[in-house]
Parts: C-alpha cells; sequence; structure tokens
C-alpha cells in the first residue's frame, strides 16, 4: 500500500498544476493566506475525487439517484484512500436537531431510559404539589404474595377503588355498589354504611359538596389476617382487582389508625388512576415521534403566541384608525369588517372611537387584546388575539398564515415547559449519586456535567447488567465532545444556533467515536471559535485519528495547529492569480527556512503583528455600562465598555461571551436606539455616556441564501456598474436601460436559468445540486445583452473580474473604485465581482460586509459588533484586518470584537475577559483593562496565554 497521496496536475480554480506528495496516517496541515489555493487543494481537488470514485464503486443501480460529480481538474491523485470531509459550515437548522441527536447520544440515552428508568405519578394537586408516587405494575399474585406476608391478627379492609378525585354527588355509584350486594364504602377516608345512606331518598345522601372532588372505595372485605384465611384474602383481593378496573387498596390497622397499602396491575399510580403509561420503550422519549412529542408544541419545545406589542406597534393611534395593526393592514373588506367590530367595542364599553390605545385604562386595553364580558352587560367582547387565532386556524392560504406570523413572537411552550416530550416522559427518571433525572434534565446540563452524572448511577446489579453497554457508549461519546472542547454545549441546544467551528467540532466528535481506519479525513479550521486553552485537547483528538491509522489532512492558520503537525504545506504565495503554487513542504522548521514562504516569515519571527505604540485612553465620561447582565449563563454580571476604542471580549468557549456582546449589548442597544423598553430579562440597565447613532452587526451569516447574491450586489456597485452599461452608444440605441443588465428580472437575463447561471438540480434525499446552465454557460445573461460593451467588456466580464483586477478597470470611477479597495483591504481581492454568496466562506461573508461599511462616507458614530472577525485569515490577512478596524475606531467609531486571536487581542485597547471556565462554571468577569493589565491576571486564561504572547511581542 502507498504511503503517500500523490496529486499530479492539480489546476482546478487558482491551482497552477500543483504537484504535490502528502504522507499518509499523518497529521498534514495545508496552510497559506486567504484565497491562495489551500481549499482547492484539499477540498475541491483531494476530497472531491475521492467522494467521485465512492460514487463510480457503487452499482449502477444506486447511481441512477445520484447526481454524476465532475472530475476535479486534475491529471491524477495515486493512493488516495476513501474522504471524509468535516467542513466549516453552520449545521442543520431543522428545529428538531439537536446536539444529543446529532450525535446520536439522544438514541442512548432513550435506551438507558426506557431500560433502567423508574416512572412516577405526574398528577399534581390543587395547590401544585406533584404526587411524585413510584409507577409499578404488580400482578394480581404479587399482590396476594403481599397480603400473605402480613403478620397474623391484623385486622384489615380489602378496598377497590371506583371514584378517585371526581366531581359530583356520585349517586349513582353508590346504587350501583348496594346492587352488587356491598354493604360498605369508604368516601374521602370515612367508612359509611350503604344501607343507611341509600335510605336517604335525595340526589345527595351523603351530602357532598357537588364541586368538589371526592373518592370513594367499595369495602369488598373486612378480615382479620392470618394462614388459615389465606383463600377468602386472595379471592376478596381478585374481587377488588376486577371491580376496580386494576387497582385495590388495602387498609391494616396499628395503633396510629390505619395504613394504606395500594397496589395496581397496570403501569399506573394506585391514587391517580388515569395518570397510567403502556410499557416504557425508547419512542416514549421521542420528540420526533408523536408517542413522544408533547401534543401542544408537537416536540419543538416552542410555540408562537400572538405579541399585544407586534399587535398595537404604535400605541399613540387611535383605535378604529390603525392602532390594531393586523387589523389595520388587511384587505379592503377585512378592514370594514373589522372596523365595525372595533367601533362596537368602543359603544360597549363606552369610549370615544377617536380614543389613542395609549389612553385606554389598563382593563379594556386587556378587554379589547383578550376579549371577555363586558363589565354591566351580559354582552362579550370575542378580543383581537382570539379573533386572530380563529384565523390562523381556519385560513387555508399559506400566505395568511405567514403573514399572521409577523404578529407572534415564539415563545417556550407552557405545557412541556420546553422539554419537548409528553409528562408521562418527563416523570420516568434514573438515579446518580445527584438525585433522580429525567432524559429532560439529563441533556439539559452541559455536556461535562452530564458525562459525570452518567459515570455515577446508580442501578441494582440485574440492571447495571442490562445497562452496561449503553452507558459505555453514551460515556464514549461525551468523553469526544468535551476532547474537542465542547464541554460547556448542553446536549439540548439546537442545532441552528451553532456556530460553524462548533457545528464542525461535532461532526468531528461523532466521527472520532465512529473508530474508522483506513480514511483521509479533511477538516476546514477546526480551531474556530476555540481558545488558546483548548487547543491541545482538540490537538490530542485529530493527533489521535492519525495514530488509529487515518490521514488528517487540516486547513488551518492557527500556530500551534501547524507546529504540532507532521507535515505542513505552504500553498501561495498570495491570493487569486498571485497564488496556487506550492510555496514550501516539510516539517514546520522546513517552512521557516523558506524566505519566499510569508507563513514561514511569520512563523520564524522575520515578520510579525506589532502592537500599536500608544493605546487609546479609558474615559468614564465615555462609556456604556450594563449592569445586571443575566441572559443564559451570566450571573449578573455588570460591565464598563469604553466607547470609540477597540474593546475584545475574551474567554474560553462557552463563557458568555456571545451570550453578553449579541444578547445583551446588541439586544440592549438596538432597542435604546428605538426608544423602546429593553426586553425583560437580559440585563437591568444599560448607561450609555455618548451618542450613538447606528448599530451595526458584522457577523458570519451569508450575504444572501442564494446564487443571485455576490460581492457587487451587496456593496451597491453593481447598480453603478449598470448605469455605467446603459449609458453606452450601443445601450442608447437599443433603449437598454440600467434594468437590462440586472439578472433579476426578465429582459436582459437568459430566461433558462432565470439569470442564476446554474441549474438548481432537486436530489429529493440529498442537498440540491447546481450544474452550470447550458444555455448562457453560466454567464447569467442573454446572446443581445452580451453584445453591448463598456471598453472592451461585457457585463458578463465584469461579473467573472476578480475585485483586484475591476479595480484596475474601474479606478477612475471614485465610488465604484472606493469600494473594492476596501474589498482589497480585507483581504477580499481574490473574489470575483459576481461570486456567489452560496460559496462564500462565513469569514468571507463577514469581510464582505465589513468593507462595505468601510466604504460608507457617514460622520455619524456607529457601533460595530464583530463575531471573530479572523476566521479564515491568514497571519497577513489579520495584519491587514486589524489596520481596518483601526481605521473604523480612528474614523469616531466604536468596536466591540467576540475574538480568541491573540494578534487582534494584544492590538485592542481594552479587554473584557469572562469565564472562568464554560457553561455554568462561567458567566463572570475574570478581567478587564488594557492588555497589559490582563496579562498580569493570574486566573484569567486568556492573561495566561497573552502574557507570553506580549513578552515575545
Amino acid at each position: 500500500m502507498r504511503k503517500q497521496i500523490i496529486v499530479t496536475g492539480a489546476n482546478e480554480h487558482n491551482l497552477k498544476n500543483v504537484n504535490v506528495s502528502i504522507p499518509r496516517d499523518q497529521l498534514v496541515v495545508i496552510t497559506g493566506v486567504s484565497g491562495s489555493g489551500k481549499s482547492s487543494l484539499a477540498f475541491d481537488t483531494i476530497f472531491a475525487e475521492g467522494q467521485r470514485k465512492y460514487m463510480e464503486s457503487l452499482s449502477s443501480y444506486a447511481r441512477q439517484f445520484l447526481t454524476q460529480m465532475s472530475k476535479p481538474d486534475v491529471e491524477s491523485i495515486e493512493g488516495l484512500p476513501p474522504t471524509i470531509a468535516i467542513a466549516q459550515r453552520s449545521s442543520s437548522h431543522n428545529p428538531r436537531s439537536t446536539v444529543a441527536t446529532t450525535t446520536e447520544i439522544y438514541d442512548y440515552l432513550r435506551l438507558l431510559m426506557a431500560r433502567c428508568g423508574t416512572p412516577h405519578c405526574w398528577h399534581f394537586d390543587s395547590k401544585g404539589n406533584q404526587c411524585g408516587r413510584v409507577i409499578e405494575s404488580t400482578s394480581i399474585s404479587q399482590i396476594i404474595s403481599q397480603i400473605h406476608s402480613i403478620p397474623s391478627g391484623k385486622k384489615l379492609m380489602i378496598c377497590a377503588p371506583v371514584v378517585i378525585g371526581k366531581k359530583g354527588y356520585h349517586l349513582d355509584v353508590l346504587e350501583n355498589l348496594r346492587s352488587q350486594g356491598f354493604v360498605r364504602a369508604r368516601v374521602n377516608g370515612s367508612i359509611v354504611d350503604l344501607r343507611e345512606v341509600l335510605l336517604d331518598e335525595s340526589e345527595n345522601p351523603l351530602h357532598l359538596g357537588r364541586y368538589e372532588m371526592h373518592t370513594i372505595e367499595a369495602v369488598v372485605d373486612r378480615i382479620v389476617s392470618g394462614p388459615e384465611r389465606r383463600d377468602r384474602m386472595a379471592d376478596s383481593a381478585e374481587v377488588a382487582v376486577r371491580l376496580s378496573g386494576g387497582s385495590m387498596l388495602i387498609l391494616i390497622e396499628n395503633k396510629d389508625g390505619w395504613k394504606e397499602l395500594r397496589f395496581s396491575e397496570r403501569f399506573a399510580c394506585p391514587d391517580h388512576p388515569e395518570c397510567s403509561i403502556a410499557e416504557l420503550e425508547p419512542r416514549l422519549f421521542s420528540f420526533n415521534s408523536h408517542f413522544g412529542a408533547c401534543n401542544r408544541c408537537d416536540g419543538l419545545g416552542t410555540v408562537h403566541e400572538f405579541d399585544p406589542e407586534l399587535i398595537v406597534p404604535d400605541q399613540s393611534l387611535a383605535i378604529t384608525r390603525g392602532a390594531i395593526a393586523p387589523w389595520h393592514r388587511a384587505g379592503p373588506a377585512m378592514r370594514r369588517k373589522y372596523g365595525r367590530q372595533l367601533r362596537k367595542f368602543c359603544e360597549m364599553v363606552g369610549v370615544d372611537s377617536k380614543t389613542p390605545f395609549e389612553k385606554l385604562p389598563k382593563a379594556k386595553q386587556k378587554l379589547l387584546l383578550n376579549g371577555g364580558s363586558v363589565k354591566g352587560s351580559r354582552t362579550r367582547f370575542t378580543g383581537v388575539i382570539k379573533e386572530l387565532e380563529r384565523r390562523f386556524k381556519q385560513t387555508e392560504s399559506d400566505n395568511v398564515r405567514s403573514w399572521l406570523m409577523g404578529f407572534t413572537t415564539k415563545m417556550t411552550c407552557p405545557t412541556c415547559e420546553g422539554e419537548r416530550i409528553k409528562k408521562e416522559a418527563r416523570c420516568v427518571t434514573i438515579k446518580s449519586d445527584k438525585g433522580e433525572h429525567s432524559i429532560s434534565a439529563l441533556t439539559a446540563m452541559t455536556i461535562s456535567q452530564t458525562l459525570a452524572t452518567i459515570k455515577k448511577l446508580k442501578l441494582s446489579k440485574e440492571i447495571a447488567k442490562i445497562a452496561e453497554p449503553v452507558v459505555k457508549e453514551i460515556e464514549a461519546r461525551l468523553t469526544f465532545l468535551v476532547s474537542v472542547g465542547l464541554d460547556y454545549l448542553s446536549l439540548n441546544r439546537t442545532s441552528g444556533t451553532l456556530s460553524g467551528g462548533e457545528a464542525q467540532r461535532i461532526r468531528l466528535a461523532t466521527q472520532v467515536g465512529s473508530g474508522l481506519v483506513g480514511v483521509c479525513y479533511v477538516l476546514d479550521e477546526p480551531t474556530i471559535g476555540l481558545h488558546a486553552r483548548d487547543t491541545s485537547r482538540l490537538l490530542k483528538t485529530l493527533r489521535h485519528l492519525s495514530e488509529i491509522g487515518n490521514t488528517v489532512l487540516i486547513v488551518e492558520h492557527d500556530e500551534r495547529i501547524i507546529r504540532s503537525a507532521d507535515h505542513v504545506i505552504d500553498v501561495g504565495p498570495r491570493a487569486g492569480i498571485h497564488g496556487g503554487t506550492i510555496v514550501a513542504q516539510g516539517s514546520c522548521k522546513d517552512i521557516e527556512k523558506t524566505k519566499s514562504s510569508l507563513t514561514g516569515d511569520y512563523l520564524s519571527g522575520r515578520t510579525s503583528i506589532s502592537m500599536p505604540e500608544h493605546r487609546r485612553a479609558f474615559d468614564k465620561n465615555n462609556t456604556i455600562v450594563v449592569t445586571g447582565a443575566n441572559k443564559n449563563n451570566l450571573k449578573n454580571i455588570e460591565v464598563e465598555i469604553p466607547l470609540k476604542s477597540l474593546v475584545c471580549f475574551t474567554g474560553v468557549s462557552g463563557s458568555g461571551k456571545s451570550s453578553f456582546v449579541n444578547g445583551v449589548l446588541l439586544a440592549g442597544m438596538e432597542k435604546k436606539l428605538q426608544k423602546k423598553t429593553i426586553p425583560v430579562g437580559i440585563c437591568d440597565s444599560i448607561a450609555v455616556e455618548n451618542v450613538i447613532d447606528r448599530i451595526i452587526e458584522v457577523n458570519q451569516s451569508p450575504i444572501g441564501r442564494t446564487p443571485r447574491s455576490n460581492p457587487a450586489t451587496y456593496t451597491g456597485i453593481f447598480g453603478v456598474i449598470r448605469d455605467l452599461f446603459s449609458q453606452t452608444k450601443e445601450s442608447k440605441i437599443r433603449g437598454y436601460k440600467p434594468g437590462r443588465f440586472s439578472f433579476n428580472v426578465k429582459g436582459g437575463r437568459c430566461e433558462t436559468c432565470q439569470g442564476q447561471g446554474l441549474k438548481k438540480i432537486e436530489m429529493h434525499f440529498l442537498p440540491d445540486a447546481f450544474v452550470i446552465c447550458e444555455e448562457c454557460n453560466g454567464s447569467r445573461y442573454n446572446a443581445e445583452t452580451l453584445e453591448v460593451k463598456w471598453r472592451g467588456y461585457t457585463i458578463s466580464d465584469i461579473l467573472n473580474s476578480t475585485i483586484e483586477v475591476a479595480s484596475s478597470i474601474f479606478e477612475a470611477h471614485g465610488r465604484i473604485d472606493r469600494m473594492l479597495n476596501c474589498l482589497m483591504d480585507v483581504g477580499l481581492g481574490y473574489l470575483t465581482l459576481g461570486q456567489p454568496s452560496t460559496t462564500l466562506s462565513g469569514g468571507e461573508a463577514q469581510r464582505v460586509k465589513l468593507a462595505s461599511e468601510l466604504g460608507v462616507r457617514t460622520n455619524n458614530h456607529t457601533l460595530y459588533i464583530l463575531d471573530e472577525p479572523t476566521t479564515g485569515l491568514h497571519f497577513a490577512d489579520i495584519d491587514k484586518l486589524i489596520e481596518v478596524i483601526q481605521r473604523l475606531v480612528n474614523a469616531g467609531n466604536s468596536v466591540v470584537v467576540i475574538e480568541h486571536n491573540l494578534d487582534v487581542i494584544k492590538c485592542s485597547d481594552w479587554i473584557v475577559d469572562l469565564g472562568p471556565e464554560g457553561g455554568s462554571a462561567g458567566g463572570t468577569v475574570v478581567a478587564t483593562g488594557t492588555p497589559e493589565t490582563v496579562a498580569k491576571r493570574k486566573k484569567s486564561y486568556t492573561g495566561k496565554v497573552l502574557k507570553e504572547e506580549i513578552f515575545n511581542s
């Protein structure tokens, strides 16, 4: 077997006839500046060819259900094992997908609960106290056996529960018992003689409260225990069970009164027979099955409720003049109908129809929205919300339903309290040294807490033997998740809320758990979102994969990963057309020695990212002060953020950075700018000691969800470019307007692909595939439009130009040139203007957004919030990014960054370090101050690594 993967003549994208040998069964890092061709080599060549060869190995029957994968532009790849890509993409946006389901841990937990769990009664009394009694199934023979074990000489009463906690007089029940020959009954704990009671011919001979709960048990037998009466006691027990439908009660006299023993033949609570379940089975715990899913939210854990604030967004408007937004914005017929209802309401409650909503008394506001009886009248008003709910349920129009959804707010399901499953499943528990745990409780813990709990389960010898293989599998999978730095996540975390890095490491942990060997794993920056402290744990996992016989190929920029690799391949020397060659390869020391390698320059110290000579001073009178922040795991913290500075929020993964910056600061400041109340439950107050005109969140979400969106359209320069084309002589002769050069409207676009350049092929059970349109050959436009040229270029030529090339084309056009220069400043010169947004990484999308902000000239004070902007960036690109961010701050703006990269952190003016750990062990302020101040904090993980970085600098 070959010991190397030999790639010959790779020309995919910007690769220039690359020949490279990659050692197998080793940890190999491919590095280089952004756009140099790393992903083209790793994913678009090596992984793609591995996938294509796998597809070809399938039977012709199987291949008919799959699209034919085109061969990468490579002459040959020898010694290529099966390939698996673990890319940097966000995980499933399906609300039913969670960390537990993705890793298959939930399947094992369901099996564990079904085989080893103990069900409890879920009945709540009027005071809100849960019964909680263990629900057990006891056969009639077991019941009789227990009766026989009662010591001799004890006075017993064998009873059959016939009414349990029901309202009414229950005369029919009493008469039925008497007709069957029963003489006595126990009513609400007291023995009554049915012969005497039924002499009263009224409908309520027991004088019971009609609307109170009552319990009636028929006294089947009164007997003194003893061996000579065993048969009689057994017969009476059988009669009691048959009469009650499966349960019975034995009263045993003792010195303190009567002791109760209750039994049930079914999985039901003897005290509350309605609380019964069938045999425990895994599907009972599945929120994706109708057997286990909560009936109200259908297993989602959330419901949409109509929100009064959205229904009445402007309370200064009059009731009949637009205050009720969904009624005011309805069609003419519906508007007239609802207008009559509102005028009728005003007449009923005695208010002027021109009265602003905010001037109505609170009681009348509530009556208008929720409905109810009108005081002093028999009339009832339906209520706006009830009417909206009725219309939502009854409409058959998806458009109407979607429109009404705009007036709802997603909230935790009140029935299952967000736990997704039915109450009978929530009340099944398993015991550990820390108490009883339901499956919901286990998944609500952090992964590290769940692992500790599973290791300390208290099971009987018999049950432990059954559970051993299941527990072993759960422990192994949880351990893998901890090893890749995800111990702070909870298992019930929805997959759609995970970052790209978290989702990638979850898939990595799942692959480690599979135990495959002889595979080539291709990974894209697995350190994204990972604190420097946790990199060593990730490295152990990656090293484990290679040690058991796998090739681990990583596209990475992290210095610690590069230095730990067995083999490094540096692609470059620059981006786009200036890259695509192998600059250096070998050990890390070999890379350092190569003077033509930009990576080698930074690794060797020949080039470095220097700290600023002066940091902006902290001004108490120019800050944002947040008090009582308690979102997610934040522990009521107070944070002071200097304005017109570069502020970095740091801390280990899960420490609360995103919760504070996105969940508190961003959400709270947006409300303050809108002059609205800060959302309840995120913080106590936000005080701003300066005027902030706007807030811009620059995150890694896509700039568009379809191939129609691209850097040219997002930055706004495509409109200017279309104007230039419409002003050419040929366009004026033909009467072409700017719209002719849009690929989003009919006229100039190719109608076969509708201006996308690609045709979507639905794959049904696989992700949709896109293939180049045969009509326009990917140009997006029809032949007539492409006949128009501006300075020798067609509109398609412009879209296919890289940003760097386009900059030279439009250097005389200020607005376009300025934006293109901004895109190059953030290291995106290698992208094409028309590159579909669906092909951009999260880091590239974020930098497109940042560049579009740089290109806008404004005197407003803007607060920029950036979430890990260094994602996907080489040392040289990070140097450029820091320069761009400093330009934003120098222009009088404020920048808040969530970041793990030490180069950005050391160049900041102020640091807020959260932690000390992730999850429940985080959420506090560990350190604040300048980088030099934080570096001296011994309890700060960030401080420890920063100290070394600053010292080396």
